[in-house]
């Protein structure tokens, strides 16, 4: 009998059960079919789970230990591709329910908490071992699942197998358990009650997978979805003769998003803008004012004129750019433009105009629920298109939603960048991208393949207030005034 076919393109998959793994039960025993038969073909393959055995915690806790040390991260992944994937005991946990089929509704009780400890060691996995999918099953909280999926930075699938309701998760903490459901990147369900239920209380795309399918055709969906999902991946790397040349350039601090006063909520002239800019040492910057670039153009226009004050300094060099607000779908930048782009348009209207005239598509705090962002649905709708994605602003209220944009940008392997989003000169510079000079936008994708981000601590009552006394604390005569001393002051009484 022929064994299981090996797989053209293996992936590196953890598999997470809310289950301790020595409860016998229909999801745990479909794991370990589904995880060996997938071993079988070639991929490197864990499995997550809590555990009642200490001697096992132990174990797997100092495997984790020294998969930390130098050069050891993929050490757990070892001699996982030949049939028999590594468990990997996460901790101690009581039993979620009883033992019982999963078509048999279990009686309804409180779900005990996760232990710290093991959310912590799942954290530490995660983020330690390279995964190209971590595939959470019954990821409601408190539970493994739901802890992997939370600190996941790789592509998730979530396999959904009880038709059970489940209070806690569909309506005491909905929206926080619908949230982390917003990280799946492709659902299943193992039967039509089940895929009724989950698209009732969390509407999604749910797969249903043929319940009495054997093994080998279950694993052979399993990898279609992943390919699938993989395929989805920008590709890394960039061009290497394009790398090599640019290797030879100096490094210089780039800050790419900020406001000048041609924006509605910024007060900043472009005088004062390019001054600090210079005095922060930054090397370049992207003016991305609000539905124009009127300012980008201004300040490209007086960065070019050579300076007397700063004879032998380079000249800042400037990017145009314009954060345009889409008509409903969030905001989303538009690098190395030269035209304005209408607000209003919809998501992939605006993007398809930015790639019209040359530019690159950057998505500024792309998770932050204070601003006007694209949800995760919109996001993936143009997911080919996107260039860069903004991992790190300093003016997030919420430092989950940069963490949350750093995962996302990691599972698709997008490049990062970061910006100020400065409204007040003093806010500018606040966040740097050291790169590679670079000309032109080629150049400056692959510089910023390899920069890095440089952050610094800021107050954001501070900046915030700045921002409202410049602009609508103040009349508008005294905002003229203003100007007209802040522009003497920067430019040194000279008119540009």
């Amino acid at each position: 009998m022929a064994g299981p076919t090996a797989s053209p393109m293996p992936f590196s998959i953890a598999h997470v059960t809310p289950y301790p793994w020595e409860q016998e039960n229909e999801v745990n025993t479909y794991i370990e079919r589904l995880t060996r038969e997938l071993s079988a073909r070639g991929h490197r393959v864990l499995v997550l789970a809590p555990s009642r055995s200490q001697e096992r915690v132990r174990a797997s806790r100092k495997a984790l230990r020294a998969a930390r040390g130098p050069g050891g991260s993929g050490s757990l992944l070892e001699g996982t591709d030949g049939g028999e994937p590594r468990v990997i005991a996460v901790g101690e946990v009581l039993d979620l329910q009883p033992s019982r089929p999963i078509r048999t509704p279990p009686t309804r009780r409180r779900a005990p908490a996760l232990p710290i400890d093991v959310a912590r060691t799942i954290e530490e996995l995660l983020s330690t071992v390279p995964l190209d999918f971590v595939h959470v099953h019954e990821p409601f909280a408190p539970s493994t699942s739901n802890a992997a999926l939370r600190h996941s930075r790789s592509l998730n699938v979530g396999s959904f197998h009880a038709p059970t309701e489940r209070v806690l998760s569909t309506l005491v903490a909905r929206r926080f358990v619908e949230t982390f459901f917003g990280r799946l990147d492709a659902r299943t369900a193992s039967l039509p009650a089940t895929a009724e239920l989950m698209g009732r209380h969390f509407p999604g795309d749910y797969r249903l997978l043929d319940d009495e399918a054997s093994t080998a055709d279950a694993a052979t969906e399993i990898e279609e979805i992943y390919r699938g999902l993989a395929a989805r991946r920008h590709r890394s790397g960039g061009d290497p003769a394009l790398k090599r040349r640019l290797a030879k350039r100096p490094l210089i601090d780039v800050d790419l998003h900020m406001h000048t006063d041609h924006s509605g909520d910024c007060a900043t002239p472009v005088e004062v803008l390019l001054a600090t800019a210079r005095e922060q040492g930054l090397g370049a910057i992207a003016v991305t004012d609000h539905n124009e670039i009127s300012g980008a153009l201004e300040a490209r226009r007086q960065a070019a004129l050579s300076d007397p004050a700063h004879p032998a300094s380079s000249p800042v060099k400037v990017i145009v750019a314009e954060e345009v607000k889409t008509a409903g779908q969030g905001e989303v930048i538009g690098l190395f433009i030269e035209e304005k782009i209408p607000r209003g348009l919809t998501l992939e209207e605006t993007v398809a105009e930015i790639k019209r005239q040359g530019g690159l598509v950057y998505v500024p705090h792309p998770f932050d629920r204070m601003h006007s962002v694209p949800d995760y649905e919109h996001l993936l709708t143009i997911l080919d298109d996107v260039d860069a994605i903004e991992v790190f602003n300093p003016r997030v209220a919420i430092g989950a939603f940069n963490e949350e944009a750093a995962r996302f940008a990691a599972k698709y392997r997008i490049v990062a960048g970061a910006g100020s989003d400065s409204h007040v000169a003093q806010g500018l510079g606040s966040v740097r991208i050291r790169m590679r000079d670079f000309d032109g936008p080629a150049e400056f994708m692959q510089s910023l393949r390899d920069a890095d981000i440089l952050t610094r601590p800021t107050s954001l009552l501070y900046v915030q207030a700045l921002k409202f006394l410049q602009t609508k604390a103040t009349p508008a005569s005294a905002q003229r005034a203003r100007k007209a001393r802040r522009v003497k002051r920067a430019t040194g009484g000279r008119r540009k």
